[in-house]
């Protein structure tokens, strides 16, 4: 039998971050009752895989054995391709303790200038991983192609938004309106998939 979400059902978010939970179950269009890890009694585990599915998976197959319920976890980044992919799954890590990511912003620059490199390539990545208490689960990935925007512009949403200009626009990520970002988001796309393949 196929796997599937049943509307209403609940969904540990895995993380502790509120707004987060909050951002997921509104992509999930309010169909499920979702509640933070930290509510289901779930500590944070370490993230020690090297792909965003991997960490994905790694969190929400945690969370589901520990907080003995269906689980929902996303794991994203930005990518630069004249840094390997860099800073990719260490993203959130570039900002540092403080999530300074005016200073990881910075450091993308800092780096890309150091490589000599004329390419701006770069991308956001989102892995959504869903898993069972038994271990079972389905991952899925989205992608933004995009080019690096030098200086960042724009001081709308959060993280790198400001450094990348995604294809097709003329505007970086920080300075479009939100529901023209969240059109063409990997985020929003990554849901898309995600419902396709167990909602829809």
């Amino acid at each position: 039998m196929a796997l599937r979400l049943q509307p209403g059902e609940r969904i540990i978010a895995a993380t502790h971050n509120p707004g987060k939970a909050k951002e997921l179950a509104a992509l999930l269009e309010g169909q499920f009752t979702v509640i933070t890890a930290a509510e289901a009694g779930v500590p944070e585990p370490e993230e020690t895989e090297t792909t965003f599915t991997g960490n994905a998976l790694l969190k929400a197959r945690h969370a589901a054995r520990v907080g003995g319920g269906v689980a929902l976890a996303d794991d994203s980044g930005f990518c630069v391709d004249a840094l390997d992919g860099a800073p990719g799954v260490y993203s959130a890590r570039w900002a540092g303790p403080s999530k300074d990511f005016t200073e990881a912003m910075q450091k993308v620059e800092d780096r890309w200038v150091e490589t000599g490199s004329e390419d701006l390539a770069a991308w956001f990545v989102c892995a959504l991983a869903v898993a069972w208490p038994d271990g079972t689960a389905v991952v899925v990935e989205g992608h933004i192609d995009g080019v690096l925007a030098l200086p960042p512009r724009g001081d709308r949403g959060f993280g790198y938004g400001p450094r990348c200009i995604p294809a097709g626009s003329d505007l970086t990520f920080g300075e479009m309106d939100p529901a023209e970002k969240d059109a063409i988001s990997h985020r929003t796309r990554a849901f898309a998939a995600l419902k396709a393949a167990l909602i829809d």
